[in-house]
């Protein structure tokens, strides 16, 4: 039976208490006492109480419950929920309480097991990102990037059919690539061509005589140091910064991450790892640990950047049992933030600002160029922005105008 004391309200109460989830209501309670904090655990246990309530609508038992049954609430029921107030209508906050019921309802065998999800290809993709993982060590955004990529080539080569690399038409691989040329950057394209190339050199892993598919993709010229890094200016950066004068929802967090990327050049996903054990504020320093090596390295932490990350700490963070600095402000409140998050907060201080950019990673080249022109020494600048080769640190050299033009010789025949 359903305790009386669980945090309900009178009317989503009523809904658990004649539904067909009454009596595993006490377990679900009992399962997310592992899986967050108490103010998560009440939001979730709202969650359920709505989908309680639309199973009744819906006259769904226990037998017709599986992913299927919860896609159509999330996507079919919630957009156009009336249903009467208080109500859990946020999509994320059903969608992981609605996968702890799941899971706490097949634990004792009141709902079947999942059937398979994936198709071919949706497999075939698992495999190859365990192999990126495991084998190359290479972060999720790269993963995911390559995954996407595939996915498009599979789905087109093989559709629902089983994925057999070594039917791969050598011309579709190409054509894959350059077809769109006229729309993709050789930058892009480059990338394209990496993501192929790594997939087929899995499969050759695998024991799949790929060999003439890997050379079938083109080899796209891409000049790494061919054009000037955009960068914005200090000046630029202040105007940024004074965007966050106004306060807003979750302000003091956004500032934060900001002063992260504009005064100590982390990526947004330096940013998302950053933990609290990370800092030390008598040393005034933090620690960033690299998920390729493992190595940790350390870096000053400015003044400014300190105070903007405490007074979040203090003021605005929710409690929490996460270590991670930057926590999500709706549930579930336990999690980290992801890098779509640092993305959004970039671009809307660009756009409160009238600046003309989008992109996160150039607040890393402003640091750069500020290190540059304060005499600091290449192999420092590639030590504070973590770059594993100086070629990759010699990018920035480019943009100091006022050097170059210090050590420019006079064109012969021109003016004195």
């Amino acid at each position: 039976m359903m305790d009386d004391s669980l945090p309900l309200q009178p009317h989503t109460y009523g809904w658990l208490r004649q539904s067909a989830l009454e009596t595993h209501v006490a377990s679900y309670w009992t399962h997310l006492e592992t899986h967050g904090s108490a103010s998560t655990r009440r939001v979730y246990l709202g969650c359920i109480a709505h989908f309680a309530h639309w199973m009744g609508l819906e006259r769904l038992g226990l037998k017709g419950l599986d992913e299927n049954a919860v896609a159509q609430y999330l996507t079919g029921h919630l957009p156009r929920c009336d249903c009467p107030e208080p109500v859990r209508r946020l999509v994320h906050e059903n969608r992981a309480a609605l996968v702890h019921l799941l899971a706490t309802l097949r634990a004792c065998g009141a709902v079947g097991e999942p059937h398979e999800p994936h198709g071919h290809i949706e497999a075939e993709l698992e495999r190859f990102d365990q192999y990126m993982r495991q084998a190359r060590g290479l972060a999720g955004n790269t993963r995911d990037q390559r995954i996407g990529i595939v996915r498009r080539l599979l789905s087109g080569q093989f559709g629902s059919k089983p994925v057999v690399p070594e039917r791969l038409i050598p011309t579709a691989l190409r054509h894959f690539i350059m077809d769109h040329s006229g729309t993709w950057s050789t930058g892009s394209m480059h990338v394209i061509a990496g993501a192929l190339r790594g997939y087929l050199r899995f499969r050759a892993s695998q024991g799949d005589q790929v060999q003439a598919q890997l050379a079938a993709i083109p080899t796209v010229a891409h000049w790494r140091l061919a054009a000037l890094p955009e960068a914005p200016s200090e000046a630029e950066i202040e105007q940024l910064l004074r965007s966050f004068d106004q306060p807003f929802p979750s302000s003091k967090r956004a500032y934060a991450m900001l002063r992260c990327l504009a005064d100590l050049g982390l990526r947004a996903s330096e940013v998302v790892g950053l933990r609290l054990d990370d800092i030390d504020w008598q040393a005034g320093t933090v620690r960033l640990v690299k998920p390729k090596s493992c190595r940790a390295g350390i870096l000053p932490l400015p003044f400014e950047t300190g105070r903007a990350i405490s007074n979040y700490l203090v003021s605005e963070r929710p409690q929490t049992a996460s270590r991670a600095v930057f926590v999500r402000h709706v549930a579930p409140y336990d999690k980290p933030i992801g890098t779509c998050v640092v993305q959004r907060v970039v671009r809307e201080a660009y756009r409160r600002s009238g600046l003309p950019y989008t992109r996160v990673h150039i607040l890393r080249h402003s640091v750069a160029r500020r290190l540059l022109s304060a005499g600091t020494p290449l192999k420092e600048i590639a030590d504070v922005l973590r770059h594993r080769s100086l070629d990759t640190s010699a990018i920035y050299t480019k943009v100091d105008i006022a050097r170059l033009t210090a050590v420019a010789l006079p064109w012969p025949g021109g003016a004195a």
